[in-house]
């Protein structure tokens, strides 16, 4: 009898329909493996899915073949191949992606995600913790309790799984020793006394063996607890049910001229037709008049239900938008504090803007304060000027307009967040929610008599902002200082911010790290915006070495009002000026960031204008640009 055949007979009922009424009835459980590199983790799901009887004979036979050819068992069959599925997985024994594996029991139906163990992948095990129930979280008998395993079990805890099985696995290798074992059980337990889990369940195994997996083991008599089925069977993981209504919406549905509507899932709640909905964005409210789902149209939908919204009037709301009852609206803030993990090798800066996924609403966002790191060996906090791949720390952040939100520990819809770099498109961090920032809602911007219309119109001139970027030495201030001296000279207000000049006051506090450079051109930005608004024609005369901070004070200042003028006057050319010293002194190890030397500069793709001094004179310069820039003041 095929290995297919066994399971059919001893765990499925005698008839289809009998079959498909216990899978319909059954309760669904999302479980995680986790821990360090090499602890058996997807050999353990491999186990299980041989000994639930979940295989079909081809995927045997693959199986079989596949052992052969990347196997590390020698002769007998390698189960990690059963979810390594990345040829460079295979090829290197290793975990890299996040594998999700489906199977069932007779007692209940399971999907279980394979998360990498080194510490380079911790953000593909962010994201299959995200939506898990319950964590198996494994340790090499060998190893004990190592630092990726102090990880992992904290992210657990953050992402908010509370209960988690101990596998301690590999038993074989150290005899079924039980002295190891409760060695290991008491670490952990010592380390996981402050994260909040209800319950920690140590296990004894051997995933290549096989023992405690779905039958207790003859090697370790002295073991009482279930095995590691026996577990996931029984294990209660209750769910927070919510008594508010949060739908979002992902979609305007408009197929025709006749029907409106909007498609999106509930997160929390309930929702019957006749009830009234609220816009959290605009605070617009209508009642719905119609739920379509796939099976047509319904009078009620529940939390996690897929549907399409028909309203009894025309509102305006799309993507990202989301609807609450009208009887209890979800608040918004615009900065909150956070609990961020790190994903990316480039170092996160303070002031530097991320766009930021919260939900399906988009917005810009940027770390304001990083509070502290957490040492994941002690969890004890520690100071940090930034953010490292794979650092956990406490920061506050501040976006550009009101989203809604809630803590991640009341819902991790609203309280769940990616950070995006707006250059390279790249998913920087992952964060949670932990409070809003009281000063958000105590602050309120202040209504004016005197516009910006009523300033430019008394100056005749509109104001602007003339952005020079360039090396030390370009030219940049020279450039910009003869500007002025023709602006002035044929009637136009106008101001020069100085790099040196600004920072012997406002920036006297920033030095010249990455990060200070950061928070040194988004505050000019901002000023810069200011004296704008006064209708003045602000010039900046800043080296502003990276292109995602120039790309900020162009957004923050509008692309209608701001000139990016690149002074691309060679690193040789500006080198053999060296009016300042800089240079002789970055060369010989006495300024360590000067840009161009000791920290990069990244010139502009696509600047408004380009300037090279080294082929001409400042007021050669001068002439083209009022020539670029007349037409617009």
């Amino acid at each position: 009898m095929t290995h297919k055949a066994q399971t059919t007979a001893a765990s499925k009922p005698s008839s289809v329909e009998a079959y498909l009424e216990q899978q319909k009835n059954q309760d669904l459980l999302r479980f995680i493996t986790c821990g360090s590199v090499d602890d058996g983790k997807s050999t353990l799901i491999g186990r299980l899915l041989w000994d639930a009887q979940q295989l079909t004979n081809d995927q045997l036979a693959a199986l079989k073949n596949e052992s052969k050819k990347y196997g590390t068992q020698g002769p007998d069959i390698d189960f990690a191949l059963l979810v390594d599925g990345l040829s460079a997985e295979r090829e290197q024994g290793i975990t890299i992606d996040v594998a999700y594996r489906f199977f069932s029991t007779s007692k209940r139906k399971f999907i279980v995600a394979d998360t990498p163990g080194h510490e380079q992948y911790t953000r593909n095990m962010v994201t299959g913790t995200s939506t898990a129930d319950m964590a198996v979280i494994l340790v090499d008998a060998r190893q004990g309790v190592l630092t990726q395993t102090r990880r992992h079990a904290y992210l657990v805890s953050l992402m908010g799984i509370r209960h988690v099985a101990l596998a301690v696995n590999k038993m074989d290798l150290v005899s079924f020793d039980a002295s190891i074992f409760n060695q290991i059980c008491q670490s952990f337990e010592d380390f996981a006394q402050t994260l909040g889990f209800a319950s920690i369940t140590p296990m004894p195994l051997s995933a290549l063996k096989g023992d405690n997996i779905t039958e207790r083991s003859a090697n370790t008599p002295w073991y009482k607890g279930p095995t590691l089925m026996g577990y996931l069977q029984t294990v209660e993981v209750t769910t927070q049910k919510s008594d508010r209504l949060v739908f979002h919406v992902q979609w305007v549905n408009r197929p025709n001229a006749s029907f409106r509507g909007f498609s999106g899932y509930l997160s929390e709640g309930q929702l019957r037709v006749g009830d009234e909905i609220r816009v959290t964005q605009s605070g617009h409210t209508a009642t719905v008049a119609e739920i379509v789902s796939m099976d047509g149209p319904q009078q009620m939908a529940a939390c996690g239900d897929a549907i399409t919204l028909r309203l009894d009037t025309e509102i305006d709301a799309s993507r990202g938008d989301i609807f609450s009852s009208s009887q209890r609206p979800l608040e918004t803030t615009d900065q909150f504090e956070a609990t961020l993990v790190w994903m990316n090798e480039e170092a996160g800066l303070i002031g530097r803007s991320y766009d930021i996924k919260l939900a399906a609403q988009w917005a810009t966002a940027s770390v304001t304060n990083i509070k502290h790191r957490i040492n994941i060996n002690n969890l004890n906090h520690e100071a940090s000027t930034q953010l490292s791949l794979n650092d956990i720390s406490i920061c506050t952040l501040a976006i550009s307009k009101p989203l809604a939100f809630d803590s991640y520990q009341h819902a991790k819809s609203l309280g769940s967040f990616i950070l995006v770099d707006r250059i390279s498109n790249a998913t920087v961090a992952a964060g949670m929610i932990n409070h809003s920032l009281r000063r958000a809602q105590n602050v309120h911007k202040q209504a004016l008599a005197i516009t910006r219309v009523d300033r430019e119109k008394l100056n005749a001139h509109k104001g602007k902002v003339i952005w020079f970027t360039g090396l030390s030495g370009s030219g940049k201030s020279t450039i910009a200082n003869a500007l002025e001296v023709e602006l002035h000279n044929r009637g136009y207000r106008t101001y020069i911010l100085d790099g040196d000049n600004v920072r012997q006051g406002l920036n006297k506090d920033l030095g010249f790290t990455d990060a200070d450079r950061v928070e040194n051109i988004r505050r000019i930005a901002e000023v810069a915006k200011l004296m704008m608004d006064a209708g003045i024609i602000v010039m900046t005369a800043f080296i502003s070495p990276f292109r995602r901070e120039r790309q900020m004070a162009r957004e923050l200042i509008g692309e209608d009002n701001f000139l990016e003028i690149y002074v691309s006057t060679s690193l040789e050319v500006c080198e053999q000026r060296d009016v300042k010293g800089l240079y002789k002194k970055a060369r010989a190890g006495q300024l360590p960031n000067l840009s161009g030397v000791g920290s990069s500069y990244e010139s502009p793709v696509a600047a408004d204008f380009e300037i090279n001094t080294a082929y001409g004179e400042p007021n050669t310069a001068v002439t083209k640009i009022l020539n670029k820039i007349e037409n617009i003041l």
